[in-house]
């Protein structure tokens, strides 16, 4: 005689008993139901120029004087650009003993002293400027470069607006093949977001060679576009 577990008895008959207090969804009459994804691409209006500035010496106070004098020739080179000093921000402040590590006793051998200082620009005509004299300073270390958009507010409204259409459309579409025509919009749904960037260019500081009016690397280059994109889902009725 075949025997039945009844662990597995209960658990059958309370998934019976939970179907049948679950009602099946009701489905509308007359109504269709599209989901369409929309795009916009807005020029950014940021450029973020990130750099580090470091300095290593044997004694910590000729490693804070080295930092210092590099931190002044970058508040003159943005005064000389016409960019608010004030506008520089500094993300981090390191102060690290070096260490010879082939010594067992890892004697120290110097002290370095390092910034990480972001620039937000509003003025892309500035940025060559900037990029090129940063090129120049003493110890200015690895910049970086990269656009976004701070107003992105209009951008996804317009992405919103483009998801719509195509939603509508296809609504149309469908209901135009059935013998119908769309009605009002019954419900919607909507999400955005931006697009992730490609990583920003990346430039090594690094003393220049060229002639003093060779162009900066960002010379005539335009921008890349910020794409803001969008999701809806609508319900619309059909008559």
């Amino acid at each position: 005689m075949r025997r039945y577990c009844p662990l597995v008895f209960l658990v059958l008959s309370c998934m019976a008993m939970f179907a049948q207090q679950q009602p099946a969804p009701k489905v509308e009459q007359n109504t269709l139901y599209v989901g369409a994804d929309g795009k916009y691409e807005a020029d950014p209006d940021t450029a973020l120029v990130q750099f580090n500035i470091a300095a290593q010496e044997s004694n910590s106070k000729d490693a804070y004087d080295h930092a210092s004098r590099a931190a002044e020739q970058v508040r003159q080179l943005l005064k000389n650009d016409g960019i608010d000093p004030k506008s520089a921000q500094l993300s981090s402040f390191e102060f690290q003993l070096v260490y010879d590590y082939r010594d067992p006793k890892r004697k120290i051998v110097g002290y370095r002293v390092s910034s990480n200082v972001s620039v937000k620009i509003k003025d892309f005509a500035k940025i060559a400027p900037l990029v090129q004299g940063l090129g120049d300073i003493d110890i200015s270390g690895d910049q970086s470069l990269s656009y976004t958009l701070e107003n992105i507010d209009v951008a996804k409204q317009k992405a919103v607006q483009d998801a719509y259409q195509r939603a509508r459309a296809s609504a149309e579409t469908i209901a135009q093949a059935a013998g119908k025509t769309v009605s009002e919009l019954l419900y919607a749904s909507v999400d955005t977001f931006e697009q992730p960037r490609p990583r920003p260019m990346v430039m090594a500081s690094m003393r220049a060679e060229a002639a003093p009016a060779a162009q900066a690397p960002t010379e005539e280059f335009g921008a890349q576009k910020v794409t803001v994109t969008a999701h809806v889902n609508t319900l619309f009725g059909m008559k």
